[in-house]
């Protein structure tokens, strides 16, 4: 069921606010503004499948490919890549998780102690056709940490980069 204020006399500063609850009855909390919605769940699945055709006939060896989500944004979009090329090849796509904290330009001004996360790579990245995922690009940084930190594992015969949007 889904609960607006656009049919009440209410609004709060002039967006519309959708709530929407697997049950009838809302649960108590506070109101989660809708401002924009980019694509349906059903375009987000086009676009998937789209992109994992893409990346099949790019590659020449299926053998070699492996996804490489840098956490925390990039690693859903590696694992439904996978998910998809599954889906379309009957064919297992290992998935690693990579974390560059420690590989960042800007280490000094994040704290005394940064956050640490685990990479997990459970395969050899060497000779390998890796495709590093993130969900944004803007200046670069975080890709070029991320290949620093890649590199740590290994030196990947050929590596693309995917990326859900990129801030022009």
């Amino acid at each position: 069921a889904c609960f607006t204020n656009a049919s009440s006399n209410r609004t709060i500063s002039g967006d519309v606010i959708a709530i929407c609850y697997a049950s009838k009855d809302p649960p108590v909390m506070s109101a989660t503004r809708l401002k924009s919605q980019l694509m349906t769940a059903s375009e987000i699945d086009r676009t998937l499948v789209r992109l994992a055709h893409e990346i099949l006939e790019k590659t020449q060896d299926h053998d070699k490919l492996a996804f490489i989500g840098i956490r925390r944004r990039g690693v859903p979009i590696a694992q439904r890549l996978a998910a998809k090329i599954k889906d379309l090849e009957s064919r297992e796509v290992p998935v690693g998780i990579l974390d560059i904290n420690l590989y960042r330009d800007d280490l000094s001004t994040v704290g005394d102690r940064p956050k640490l996360n685990a990479t997990e790579i459970n395969f050899d990245v060497t000779g390998k056709d890796i495709i590093l995922t993130d969900d944004v690009l803007y200046t670069g940084r975080t890709i070029r940490a991320a290949l620093d930190a890649l590199f740590e594992h290994g030196r990947p015969a050929r590596g693309q980069l995917q990326i859900g949007r990129a801030h022009v």
